[in-house]
């Protein structure tokens, strides 16, 4: 008989748009003969609600299941779950206040994946900073298992709560080279012309400021960069502040991955400005796809690349990138990517990882 294995924590499958919905897409993929997966998902998400997906059973939770309203999803999941599983597998750590709890009076494993440490972002004031380093804390000490997406985060849990934390990532080889299209280049005409590229949310830790501020400066290369430019106050100065510039193209948010493969694909560089997280999965995805990379200079993008890519912490770092790079340079790195993702972000073997976890524990 199969271990019941619960998955809490995702907007739910099939994937949309994020780490680890994309993350339980392939991994269920690849175990769901070996385990039985049920999927919590939000129906606020989803118009077509199917019983099951890639021989998971999928189970929906009226509530939105990002910002804060993820912790009570969380929550109601948790509670939801508990007739049925074996063990819960947590993505994130907003619902985890709730652990303690769960450990007094009932039986269940539990192995939480702590993300990034998202108590650090900006976006979050005071009190909700406090609350998700609470809940981080709770996660560490009432799991069994404690998941760490990259080296340097494995490391903090040791420092911060003597755990060792079991060090699993993303994988990366469902992203796909792709040429462009003639309709893709008559949509966008600028693709015609070498550039630079950059999908993320357009938030302060991503950097997107200081990349549009160096790219203001050198008109050398075109920078496309796709995301959400309308949800936040932020991302609306930036677009008022530097869409009118010649060489810098701001795309909002792009869900149709045949599109966005041929915008990455086709890139001269890939920017990389993410500063918090861990390993982040745009970035090795970059990397599978056998882009040059420049990114921000923190470490867990040095740990994500090996520390094979170039580096950048301020406008004039990247700037200076950007004029030092030359073609030979260019193609000796993307290769470079290219075989670090093999070797290290296959879904084959991040999968191989989660069933080695989910049968020890």
């Amino acid at each position: 008989m199969h271990k019941k294995i619960t998955v809490i924590g995702t907007v739910g499958l099939p994937a949309k748009y994020g780490g680890f919905e994309t993350l339980v897409e392939y991994i269920t993929l690849e175990l769901n003969n070996d385990f039985d997966f049920t999927i919590y998902c939000s129906s606020k998400s989803y118009t077509k609600k199917v019983k099951s997906y890639n021989n998971c059973k999928l189970h929906y939770i009226n509530q939105e299941a990002n910002g804060i309203s993820s912790i009570v999803y969380d929550i109601r999941s948790m509670v939801h779950a508990l007739k049925d599983a074996d063990i819960f597998l947590i993505l994130g750590v907003s619902g985890c206040i709730i652990l303690p709890l769960l450990k007094l009076f009932y039986r269940k494993k539990i192995i939480v994946n702590i993300d990034g440490l998202e108590w650090k972002r900006a976006k979050w004031g005071k009190a909700a900073k406090w609350f998700l380093k609470f809940s981080e804390k709770l996660a560490v000490k009432y799991s069994h298992t404690i998941i760490a997406d990259n080296k340097v985060i494995q490391d903090y849990v040791k420092s911060a709560y003597g755990k060792r934390a079991k060090l699993i990532a993303y994988g990366a080889d469902h992203t796909n080279k792709k040429v462009l299209t003639k309709d893709l280049l008559c949509t966008y005409p600028f693709l015609s012309k070498s550039y630079a590229f950059k999908v993320c949310r357009i938030e302060p830790e991503n950097n997107v400021h200081l990349i549009l501020e160096a790219f203001s400066e050198y008109s050398m290369l075109n920078i496309v960069i796709v995301g959400n430019w309308k949800n936040s106050a932020y991302g609306k100065q930036l677009k008022i502040q530097f869409d009118s510039f010649d060489n810098i193209y701001l795309l909002d948010s792009i869900y149709d991955q045949n599109i966005l493969n041929q915008l990455r694909s086709n890139c001269y560089l890939y920017i990389h400005g993410h500063s918090a997280g861990g390993t982040n999965p745009s970035l090795v995805e970059a990397m599978w796809l056998g882009l040059p990379i420049i990114a921000y200079d923190i470490n867990y993008n040095i740990e994500t690349t090996a520390n094979k890519a170039r580096y950048f912490s301020n406008k004039i770092g990247l700037i200076n990138q950007l004029k030092s790079l030359n073609k030979t340079e260019i193609s000796i790195m993307g290769v470079e990517m290219k075989n670090i993702a093999k070797e290290r972000y296959t879904w084959s073997g991040i999968s191989e990882k989660y069933a080695r976890l989910l049968s020890e524990v």
